[in-house]
């Protein structure tokens, strides 16, 4: 891809876009089912979410004492919303839904509105466990956030742009992966945060009953686990346009090498949370701010180095 070759998609563009974030995040929770069923010893496992949104769809939803409706069912349908918007700016190949010239400050923000809707669910059950929920994320989001804005810094550093499909373009001839590894690394970290993935799920853990999601059923907990997977596969989808080229590769046209690296991108996170035990946000606090922070901010350090000398040469 070359610098301006992205072109916006026509009206219907949204609902593509939608379609396509909704069959890879249901491709991520079919493989998370098979790799449930593998380990208890089973086969099969990758029509579970399916049967899984059936049940809860058919359930009735709770209720609990005096809770804020209106916040609740906004938090629990928000963390979709804030996927949707968030691939909003994310080439597929040469189309995007929009070519904003700050996309990648776009997604920054979006990420921080998803804080908004977790504490949102938390707060608007009117219940302890849901609410201590909402306030370990904040306290987890404290730890990832700061480390996350560095390590979206590097790859705008070198592509001396904050366009998304500069940043891809930039990459034509070696995938920023290759030199930013610290940068990658920790921004796969904070995807698995911001999409309440092990080990970040303390705000929904058992010794809370379950925290935000204690009070939820039916189609608000359906909504709260579209929305994660929904999260989660908007982040593999931005990891490859940051750092693996976009849609660079041989013979296939771009949207489905695009598609392609997200999709095996997906399932490795899938696979790679499941080996990962929680952690509390105090455990995770003193390794992102005394060990992943100076690192990426090196990170960020060799990149302007690199930069500067490449464009002064």
């Amino acid at each position: 891809m070359t610098p301006g070759m992205v072109q916006q998609l026509p009206a219907w563009g949204p609902l593509a876009a939608l379609m396509a974030l909704a069959v890879v995040a249901l491709s991520g929770a079919m493989i998370n089912g098979v790799l449930a069923a593998r380990s208890a010893g089973r086969r099969g496992g990758g029509l579970a979410p399916i049967a899984e949104a059936a049940r809860l769809l058919r359930q009735r939803r709770r209720s609990t004492v005096a809770a804020d409706e209106l916040l609740r069912r906004v938090g629990v349908a928000g963390l979709t919303v804030a996927a949707a918007l968030k691939v909003a700016v994310l080439p597929v190949g040469a189309w995007v839904v929009s070519d904003l010239a700050v996309g990648l400050v776009w997604f920054n923000a979006m990420d921080v509105l998803v804080w908004a809707f977790v504490w949102l669910a938390g707060w608007g059950q009117n219940s302890v466990f849901p609410l201590v929920g909402a306030y370990r994320f904040l306290a987890l989001a404290v730890a990832y956030e700061l480390p996350l804005m560095f390590a979206l810094t590097a790859p705008a550093a070198a592509a001396g742009s904050l366009r998304m499909g500069d940043i891809v373009a930039a990459q034509d001839g070696l995938w920023f992966v290759v030199w930013m590894p610290v940068a990658f690394t920790v921004f796969l970290a904070a995807v698995l945060a911001f999409s309440l993935q092990r080990p970040f799920t303390a705000p929904m853990s058992a010794d809370i009953a379950g925290g935000m999601t204690a009070e939820l059923s039916g189609v608000d907990r359906f909504l709260v686990l579209t929305g994660r997977y929904s999260l989660l596969s908007a982040g593999a989808g931005f990891a490859v346009a940051l750092f693996l080229g976009g849609g660079s590769g041989p013979v296939l046209p771009d949207w489905s090498w695009f598609l392609g690296k997200t999709v095996v991108l997906l399932w490795l996170l899938v696979a790679l949370r499941r080996r990962i035990p929680q952690l509390r946000p105090e455990q995770l606090m003193a390794p992102a701010w005394v060990v992943g922070l100076p690192l990426v901010l090196l990170q960020v350090l060799v990149v302007a180095v690199v930069t500067l000398n490449g464009r002064s040469s």
